[in-house]
């Protein structure tokens, strides 16, 4: 999994601007009004809506944008429906792509799509083109902060992880940046992320993720035109989640 630990820390960074800009949150409000309008405004009875307000949260929305969020959902506001939909392709060098969307417009969201890989040297395929590639499993990044390696290890694992992943070794001794990757089966995602949060860890993001078990290896050029495939689909407004198997080389992604 070498570069996916120094992607996310990277996408987290990229999080940060974009919350600055609204981004972010015009992305959580329309999967907070989805998983309202889907299966009603209760977290409690419906667990899509209680990962959504969990996102927001971890993006700092305020809680009364959250609530504004859910009431229009149900139509008490004005009702705006958000379809999920999943979309599955290839980008440079054989990486296999998943793309998971809210929109109001299929025919617009797939045309933009299919237009974003092709502009980058890939193509969009149908669907179970290359899900296969790939399993749904609880994914937590925690910031290390000032825990130490083993306690925040032991920690996640006392937490019900079945994995920890560690960031690569710094190349200083700031710690601040590092980001772990705590795993867990599907069932069990709700009890580890509730335990990390107990053992005073810091979430940055937390989801039911489309984890690759295979990876494909990438030269340099490639990846670089890559990454810029992914920064378009993340950029556009209907796009939720991307997920990819790519191993992106360090100086790709330092470049």
């Amino acid at each position: 999994m070498a570069g996916h630990n120094k992607w996310s820390k990277i996408k987290h960074r990229k999080a940060v601007v974009d919350k600055r800009r609204g981004k972010v949150w015009t992305k959580c409000a329309r999967a907070l009004m989805s998983a309202a309008r889907q299966g009603g405004p209760d977290p409690s009875a419906n667990t899509t809506l209680r990962y959504a307000i969990d996102d927001a949260r971890y993006a700092n929305m305020p809680k009364d944008t959250i609530d504004r969020a859910i009431q229009k959902g149900i139509g008490e506001v004005g009702a705006e429906d958000w379809d999920p939909v999943r979309y599955e392709g290839y980008g440079p060098g054989g990486v296999a792509i998943v793309v998971d969307a809210l929109t109001n417009n299929r025919a617009r969201t797939v045309t933009d799509l299919r237009l974003i890989f092709e502009k980058h040297g890939g193509n969009l395929g149908n669907t179970g083109s290359v899900g296969y590639m790939f399993e749904t499993r609880g994914r937590i990044l925690v910031e290390q902060g000032n825990n130490l390696d083993d306690a925040l290890f032991e920690s996640a694992l006392e937490a019900g992880a079945d994995d920890v992943q560690a960031p690569e070794p710094a190349d200083d001794d700031d710690t601040s940046e590092r980001v772990w990757t705590i795993l867990s089966k599907p069932t069990e995602f709700q009890v580890v992320k509730d335990g990390v949060e107990r053992a005073g860890l810091k979430i940055i993001e937390a989801e039911l993720a489309m984890v690759p078990t295979t990876s494909v290896e990438i030269a340099l050029e490639p990846a670089q035109t890559l990454i810029r495939l992914i920064d378009a689909i993340d950029d556009n407004d209907d796009v939720q989640k991307v997920y990819h198997n790519g191993l992106i080389p360090d100086e790709a992604l330092d470049a």
